[in-house]
């Protein structure tokens, strides 16, 4: 009776959990929508500011665009270049800098140099080294999303437990099993957060080097181009869209796999 009474309960709890999750982000949308759709009330000028519907039948519409569609498979090919070369050269490079204190220290100056240097300002010299299109804007992205990842890392290895690394050593373990058993699964949350910092500069700048990087095709493409025959439909659809899917890969892949790789912590602490 008791075992079957507990199920109800059991299903319950996943249920109410996600729509606590559910429910804020829904209604963090819905705001947005609502002040967009004021804000167009109030103006008055659709040709300057389109409302909600508008927008929408059009974000329809564009589905069936062959091109718009092909710009869009362009972005995501480009961030899937880009990003997960930040991601793993960033987190070599901070695994490094644990074992080696002088490294460390030259990995530290270096990234306090150059993430002071917004990600865009590389597009014009990167243009002259590579010529515009894809090679400069992947470049971009990698720059971008590696100072992140990297000082994520620096800081997770540098605050590795003294305890564990002394007794590896004690038990003769070389660089490389340092590196494998001590400081890479004592770094491992490090490494998802630095990846999701990492995405956000990753997916801004890769707009951004769509826009002023000779693309010809692309999310960042779109909307500039939108914007220069004073489209602003076409404008405010590209901010949708591009919004829309930064949120679908941050809060729906890299969160799912933030919990499959880090399940011991919900497993142990539970969804609050």
């Amino acid at each position: 009776m008791n075992s079957t009474s507990d199920k109800p309960n059991r299903s319950a709890k996943p249920k109410s959990v996600t729509v606590r999750k559910v429910l804020p982000y829904l209604a963090a949308i819905g705001s947005l929508l609502a002040l967009w759709q004021v804000w167009s009330w109030i103006l008055n000028k659709p040709f300057l500011l389109p409302g909600v519907p508008e927008v929408f039948e059009r974000l329809v519409k564009s589905f069936g665009d062959a091109d718009f569609m092909a710009g869009v498979k362009d972005s995501l090919i480009r961030l899937a270049l880009g990003y997960p070369i930040a991601c793993a050269l960033g987190a070599v490079l901070g695994l490094l800098a644990g074992i080696s204190r002088s490294f460390a220290v030259y990995l530290r100056s270096l990234i306090s140099i150059l993430q002071s240097i917004p990600p865009i300002t590389w597009v014009p010299f990167f243009v002259i080294l590579l010529g515009f299109g894809n090679a400069t804007i992947i470049t971009v992205i990698t720059i971008a999303s590696f100072f992140p990842m990297a000082l994520s890392m620096l800081n997770a290895t540098e605050g590795v437990n003294k305890t564990h690394l002394e007794l590896a050593r004690v038990l003769g373990a070389s660089k490389r099993q340092q590196l494998t058993k001590v400081f890479a699964p004592e770094s491992l949350p490090a490494f998802i957060t630095g990846a999701q910092v990492a995405f956000g500069n990753a997916w801004r700048s890769l707009i951004a080097a769509e826009m002023v990087g000779g693309a010809t095709s692309g999310l960042g493409y779109y909307s500039n181009w939108r914007s220069e025959v004073a489209d602003m439909g076409g404008v405010m659809l590209s901010i949708m869209v591009i919004g829309t899917i930064a949120a679908v890969l941050d809060h729906f892949v890299l969160e799912k796999l933030k919990r499959r790789l880090l399940r011991y912590r919900y497993v142990m602490g539970g969804d609050q």
